[in-house]
């Protein structure tokens, strides 16, 4: 795959400036393709292009590839990630628990679950998923890593094993809906509290 990367935050060359109105076109014909049954191998930029009203010449002024519009597409899907206050590790430990497969688009529930097992399928799609979550792995990562630097948390703390354990039951509740009697509501402060309860520093 050579365009995993994103070109959102890639320096722009000089020249006419891109249209917003296109790029806003592009992002939402291809959630809409996904959300219509499209899967990542059988989307083409020719139907992203049609969809959005636009020439293919478009798109690849503005993306590299399908990978790296996908990968932009999806992170609008997922929305803005949250910033931990830095004040209280719990506290920003809860926030990043409840933005786990939290959407506020409507299509998420209709893609996400249909990309896990292209995601299993492939590498290629595996290392586009990574791509896409590891921002939001990294906030809780140095979250974790504050705790123990300050004390709160213990020093041997296995801090990939924790993320897994914070994020692991936030992410099968929402994507499945595992247990229908769990309150999403307070569901984070619940896993967050439990899980810290096995941490923290005696």
């Amino acid at each position: 795959m050579s365009d995993m990367t994103s070109t959102a935050d890639a320096p722009r060359s000089p020249g006419r400036p891109r249209s917003l109105r296109a790029d806003e076109a592009i992002i939402e014909a291809t959630l809409d393709l996904l959300a219509e049954g499209s899967s990542i191998e059988t989307l083409s930029i020719e139907a992203i292009a049609a969809r959005a009203g636009v020439g293919k010449a478009t798109i690849y002024r503005r993306w590299p590839g399908k990978d790296a519009l996908l990968i932009d597409a999806l992170r609008r899907l997922k929305g803005i990630q949250p910033q931990p206050a830095g004040h209280s590790v719990r506290d920003d430990l809860v926030l990043l628990v409840g933005a786990v497969g939290h959407n506020i688009d409507p299509r998420a529930a209709k893609i996400m679950p249909c990309l896990v097992p292209e995601v299993n399928r492939s590498p290629d799609h595996f290392q586009l998923y990574q791509n896409i979550i590891e921002p939001r792995r990294k906030l809780m990562r140095e979250v974790l890593r504050r705790g123990v630097a300050t004390g709160e948390l213990r020093a041997d703390l296995d801090i990939e094993l924790t993320m897994a354990l914070l994020t692991g039951p936030m992410l099968i509740q929402r994507l499945l809906r595992w247990h229908p009697e769990l309150d999403d509501r307070i569901l984070p402060e619940r896993i967050v509290d439990n899980v810290l309860d096995g941490i923290r520093t005696r």
